[in-house]
């Protein structure tokens, strides 16, 4: 995807968010993957401890990284935890790996709608 066009579709899939919370800011990537993993997780539970927010902040990694076959599904734990196992290493580091998990959680969305 052209820069310009991963801008316009991160800065939708963050106004998106934005409306439907009711929030004042546009979330960051890591709001966002917080929300990936809710969603990936299911359930009703409500309050997380601080290492849950950052195991489903991990939970949405996997995921959205699954989708270019960098992980893959292994099942679920015996709390209804899913986990991936890695299949390949990630190439990119820094701010090229941002753009990717952006570019992903662009597709996640779009598939979603679908």
């Amino acid at each position: 995807m052209e820069n310009s066009d991963l801008s316009l579709a991160w800065f939708e899939v963050q106004a998106m968010i934005k409306e439907r919370f009711g929030k004042e800011h546009l979330p960051d990537l890591n709001a966002v993957l917080f929300l990936i993993g809710l969603q990936e997780l299911g359930g009703l539970q409500t309050t997380f401890s601080k290492e849950e927010k950052q195991d489903l902040m991990h939970l949405a990694v996997c995921r959205l990284l699954s989708m270019r076959d960098y992980y893959r599904f292994s099942g679920y734990d015996e709390e209804g935890w899913p986990h991936w196992e890695a299949v390949k290493p990630i190439e990119v580091k820094g701010k090229a790996q941002e753009e990717l998990l952006k570019e992903l959680v662009v597709e996640y969305f779009r598939a979603r709608k679908e």
